[in-house]
């Protein structure tokens, strides 16, 4: 059994991600990795009282000497303005987000950890139009380039070439080149963690991937990626119309529909799935996982909301991380 930490940062304090740990860890029962939990020790408190329920923590030392195996291990990052009457997410949240994703980046360049989840965040807050998402966030840390968003599900995974875009700016940033080093990421990624060769679909940017316009995308920029990915080993078909490819007998013969934006694959695969997926950010120096759902603040400490998202990525470390 090999025992190098999940580090999770737990994201917005005002949001639903504490409960769903609490309920996560326990329904796991026995961790076959350690978990190293990035939050305020404050709002792991109120929630374990507010739902009448007690993990087992250990406070992790400045220097990570005393990693437990059995308990939840705390980097504790101050926070004192969190409750569940607060239904509103602002900036007042910056700082410590700031300073959990500092540790969690501080640890994973001093130890062989397993991978970073981070629970939700507020991009309009935290991220103030700096960035499109954590995706890109962590890329700018990492001095990563051309980072790839795969929702993954083990009967069906999605990938969007571009991901937290306008829809006007769509089609300007649909080029061969990010399309090959995308699929290409994935490709590593299934035969080399996944083990499996991937057969790929890929769709067009228009309707029935036809264009009237000068610039057809289609002709200029997919197919020809299409071809050379083809050329180069890669299992790979399309383009095809977004709006028959998630037909039921469509989907039996692929293993990822690679898109060209956000809604166009994201909406189809939360259909089929609901919270039954992962994010998985490819491409960092090491594998980010962020549970497919966000701050829900409406649900705060109402004890509804479903951990199954993040069982599902903490059991994808357990079962494929190093």
């Amino acid at each position: 059994m090999n025992f190098s930490p999940i580090i999770i940062v737990g994201g917005e304090p005002q949001s639903i991600f504490i409960e769903i740990f609490i309920k996560a860890v326990q329904k796991l029962k026995k961790n076959k990795k350690p978990i190293i939990l990035i939050s305020s020790k404050e709002i792991l408190k109120k929630n374990m009282r507010k739902f009448k329920k007690n993990l087992k923590i250990n406070n992790l030392k400045k220097d990570f000497s005393n990693i437990h195996k059995k308990r939840i291990n705390l980097i504790n990052i101050d926070y004192k303005s969190f409750s569940f009457a607060k239904k509103k997410i602002t900036s007042k949240s910056n700082l410590y987000l700031n300073n959990s994703f500092k540790e969690a980046l501080k640890f994973m360049k001093k130890k062989r950890c397993s991978g970073l989840i981070n629970g939700p965040i507020s991009k309009k807050s935290f991220l103030n139009g700096k960035f499109n998402g954590i995706t890109e966030f962590l890329a700018n840390k990492t001095q990563t380039k051309n980072p790839v968003m795969l929702i993954y599900n083990k009967n069906l995974s999605v990938s969007p070439l571009t991901t937290h875009l306008p829809i006007s700016k769509v089609s300007r940033n649909v080029k061969k080149k990010n399309i090959i080093i995308k699929i290409k990421k994935i490709d590593d990624f299934y035969r080399n963690v996944l083990k499996i060769k991937p057969r790929i679909a890929v769709t067009g940017l228009n309707p029935h991937c036809e264009s009237f316009d000068k610039e057809n995308k289609e002709k200029k920029e997919i197919i020809p990626a299409i071809k050379y990915l083809k050329k180069h080993r890669i299992n790979i078909q399309g383009p095809y119309a977004s709006d028959t490819i998630f037909l039921k007998e469509n989907i039996k013969k692929f293993d990822l529909i690679f898109g060209m934006y956000h809604d166009q694959v994201l909406t189809p695969i939360k259909t089929l799935y609901g919270f039954n997926a992962i994010n998985i950010t490819l491409g960092l120096p090491f594998i980010r996982i962020s549970p497919d759902h966000g701050p829900n603040i409406n649900m705060l400490g109402k004890n509804k909301s479903n951990p199954e998202s993040l069982i599902e990525s903490i059991r994808f470390f357990e079962k494929y991380a190093v």
